[in-house]
Parts: structure tokens; sequence; C-alpha cells
């Protein structure tokens, strides 16, 4: 590992110089040197490149001397640039508050990475990590030591994108990094803590959260709940954690430190005692997959008392797989291939001995309910959905409050509306006069497909709101020639599942 992605960070905005912070924010924009102008400037398959970690499409398109053309090549290709010219950029104290460091007579370099952000909101964010560290996850950032601070990366994108944005008094971001989810989380909370076992990341996170001006937090050291005082409750907790499966912590960014899933586990119990009534705990998690136990099985003991959940597995990876996968983000493909090999069999050994044939990921969310038998749906859903999904999430919960208060006769006399964007699609044989099956599909949200018979598919196409589902089902009994008292009967199954999975929207 490059000694860089180690240097000194610069000064905590809190401290004598905060101005500084504001003062470099403002360089920045003025120079454009944020998410949109930067894909103008390099071109999108070059940006992409760049999210990739690969830099020589962007070095190429950088090669002018214009200021942002600088700015690039210093805080995101860690080029040196001639001190004169820099000086016409930036403030002069960046150099002396430790954002630049002198190399050689007449040029500076970036001691950290600073990466352009665009915000929900079209808000220009900049994410402070460490050099080489910019994207976070799997996907082969190289060696470094265990302190360091990663950037964005997949899961933490997918995370921001699954929370729920409703407005809160109170949030907590556990396992901050470098402070991406506090970030997100500081436009809708009045009040934020962030927490990090790494004393470096809960520095990222402070000058991430001052160079993209926005209000600090609250940070705090530690390990998953263990800076929360006291009886403190939150009305949102989201975590990335460090959720590899892994023989020891080499790696604190990544790698639990407990047996299997253990932390996973223990993170997702705890949160229940620090929800406030009605309030959502969001984590990304990995999962073992053991011999002889049904992982779904498994999903639902972690769940706490009082907590609805819904628990979405995404993907699903051998033992083999995931060990290539995680040794290959530490770089140790790139190393000494005996050391590869016996850090290869370690993985294995640790599979082995606690039976595990595979690793789930996916998303898990709580909310705190009152209700006398909480909901908890644990499902896979490998296929493409529709991000930011905080909407899609909270309208779940919201259709599944509906559901409990009503049994059947209350059901049919309520109003429904067909969801947005829904197309029916007839599978059969071509020529056939009738259709082997009717399919829903969703373009939106989870972007889910259901099987339905003629009554549900007729069911949910005239769904309007202006009639009760009792009186639709009996205009269908009389096309169709049935006793609508039996057709009553027999649908309400139908019709609970299409609300469940959001084809169908009841009217308040």
């Amino acid at each position: 590992m490059s000694n860089a992605s180690q240097s000194p960070l610069p000064p905590l905005p809190a401290s004598d110089r905060p101005e500084v912070a504001a003062r470099l924010r403002d360089a920045l924009l003025a120079a454009s040197f944020t998410a949109d102008g930067l894909l103008e400037l390099l071109g999108a398959p070059a940006y992409a490149a760049l999210a990739r970690s690969e830099t020589v499409p962007a070095l190429r398109a950088t090669r002018g001397d214009t200021p942002l053309e600088m700015l690039v090549r210093l805080f995101l290709l860690q080029q040196p640039v001639p001190h004169a010219r820099l000086a016409e950029v930036l403030p002069v104290d960046c150099l002396e508050s430790g954002w630049l460091a002198r190399t050689g007579e007449d040029a500076l370099a970036a001691t950290v990475d600073v990466r352009p952000y665009g915000g929900p909101g079209g808000e220009d964010w900049f994410i402070v990590s460490d050099l080489g560290c910019a994207v976070g996850g799997a996907g082969g950032i190289g060696r470094h030591d265990e302190g360091v601070v990663l950037g964005v990366g997949g899961a933490s994108t997918t995370l921001a994108g699954i929370t729920v944005r409703t407005p809160v008094a109170t949030a907590l971001d556990l396992g901050t990094g470098s402070g991406i989810q506090a970030l997100h989380v500081a436009q809708h909370a009045t009040r934020v803590t962030a927490t990090d076992l790494n004393p470096r990341a809960l520095h990222s996170t402070a000058l991430t959260l001052a160079l993209s001006g926005t209000a600090a937090a609250d940070l705090r050291e530690g390990s998953l709940f263990e800076p929360v005082r006291g009886d403190e409750t939150y009305d949102l907790i989201v975590s990335n954690p460090p959720f590899v499966i892994s023989p020891g912590a080499r790696l604190t960014y990544r790698d639990g430190g407990m047996s299997g899933d253990d932390l996973c586990r223990t993170l997702v119990q705890q949160a229940g005692d620090r929800l406030n009534e009605g309030g959502f705990a969001q984590f990304l998690a990995n999962w073992q997959h053991v011999e002889g136990e049904d992982w779904q099985d498994r999903l639902r003991s972690w769940v706490p008392r009082g907590c609805d959940a819904w628990i979405v597995q995404r993907e699903v990876q051998d033992v083999n797989q995931y060990a290539e996968l995680w040794l290959r983000d530490a770089g140790d493909h790139q190393g000494d291939a005996a050391e590869y090999q016996a850090r290869y069999d370690a993985w294995l050994d640790e599979f082995e001995a606690r039976k595990v044939k595979a690793v789930g990921f996916g998303w898990i969310t709580l909310r705190r309910t009152s209700a006398a038998v909480p909901s908890l749906t644990v499902e896979e859903w490998p296929h493409p959905v529709e991000q930011p999904l905080g909407d899609t999430i909270r309208a779940h919960f919201d259709r599944l409050d509906h559901l409990r208060d009503r049994d059947d006769a209350a059901l049919l006399e309520g109003h429904f509306r067909l969801a947005a964007e829904i197309v029916q699609e007839q599978v059969g044989l071509p020529g056939a006069e009738d259709p082997e099956h009717v399919v829903l599909r969703q373009n939106r949200g989870m972007r889910r497909a259901t099987r339905v018979d003629t009554v549900g598919a007729g069911f949910a196409g005239v769904c309007d709101g202006t009639m009760s589902a009792g009186r639709i089902l009996d205009a269908i009994a009389q096309l169709i020639g049935e006793d609508p008292v039996l057709l009553r009967d027999r649908t309400p199954a139908q019709i609970r599942l299409l609300v469940e999975q959001g084809f169908l929207e009841p009217v308040r």
C-alpha cells in the first residue's frame, strides 16, 4: 500500500479554522468541480470508468490546463499540480490547513480524495476519503491498512437508495465511514448521530459534512450501539456495517470481527430497543446459508420483538465465489501466490467448520410497531428494481397496516386503485382462444410480476377507487355467471396479495 492512503487528515472543521472548508467548497464550485461538471468534462465512458477506480480514461481527458482539469488530476487522480497554477484556483490556506502537501519544489498533491457527489435534490456534495480508496466495497481496490476510510461504493449507494426519507427528529448512522449516509440523513433529520469504531472515519465524516455545506453531526467513537447513551432512541437508524463474513478482522472497513454472521445478527437484534414507535432501522447485511437450515428461518430469528420486518435477499454466492470476491477486494490476488492460497484455505476452513454452503446478501428493514402480531416478510428478489426505493419501502409497511387492521368483510368494503404503470401480460399458445395464465407486471418500485386468474385480472383492471371491492366482485360474478357469495368468499386472499405486493393501493 502507498503511504499516501494514511496521510494525516486535514484538521477537523470544528477546530480553530472552520472557515477553510467553506472557502475550499466555494473554490471547487466556482471551478465546476461537481458531479455534473465531471460528467461534462470527462464524458460518460471515462466518468463511469472513474467510478470503477479506472483512471486512464480520465487522465487522457484532463491533459489541458483549465481549473477543472487541474482539480480532477489533483483530488481524483492523485497527480501533483504546479503550485503557482493551483494558487490561482484554491485558497492559499488549503496548504496550511492540510488539504494539500508539497511534493518536490514547485508542486502540490492532495492529502485526501475529494470526490464530487450529487445529492438527490441536485445538491453538490463532496465525499472525503483516503487516497486510493474512493470506491468502496468489493472492487479490487487493492492493499490498504486496516484503518483506511473508503469512499462511496455500490453498497453505500444501495443503502442510500432504499432508506425511507420522511422527516424525522432523530437519526443514527451506525458505522458512518466517510459519512455518505449521515450526509443524506441530515437533509431530513433534525439531529443526526454518526458512530464508527475507526476514529479516522469520524474525522472523514466531519470533513465530508463541512465540505458539503451540511450541518455537523454528533460524532461518537465505538462499536455497534456502544456509543448510544442510556435510553437514547431514534426515529431512523441506518447502517452499512462491516458485514463481510471472514476469518478474523483484518480490515476494519469490511470485516465484522465476530464469528460468522453474528455481527449482522447482533446489530439487527439490538436495533429494536433503540427505535421510537413507528421508527425505521435499515441495514445491508450478509448471512450464512447453513447446511440443514432454512435461511429464511435463520433471518426470522434475528428480528427483535415489537418490530415489523421486511428482509430481501438480493444475491447468493457459494463459499468459493464469496472468498474470491473479498480476497480480490483486499488485493490479495496481486501478492504472493502461497499467501493467497493460505488465506483462501482459511476462509474455506471457517465455512466448513460452520457447515456454511453459501452466503446471502440483501436488505433488512425494521419498523417499530405496537401491533399485537407484527408482520414479517422474508423473500428472495434478485431481479432489477427501481432506485430510489425509500418511498416503495415506506408504502409497503403502510399497506401492511391497512391489511392487518381489516378482516375479509372490511376488506371488501374498502376501495382500491390500480398502482401506476402496471401492465397485463397474457401467456398462452399461439392461436389459443384463452390464455394459459395472466401476469400483472410493475414497471416501478420492486418491478414485481404476479400471476392472477381472470377474476383477479378483471378486478385489478377496474379498480379506480370509485367502487368498493365487494361491488366490483358482484359485477364480475354477474358477468361470468358465478354465485356472488362464493366469489366474495374465495377472492379476498388474492386481493390481499395484490395489495401487499403493491399492485393495488388502498384509497383512504
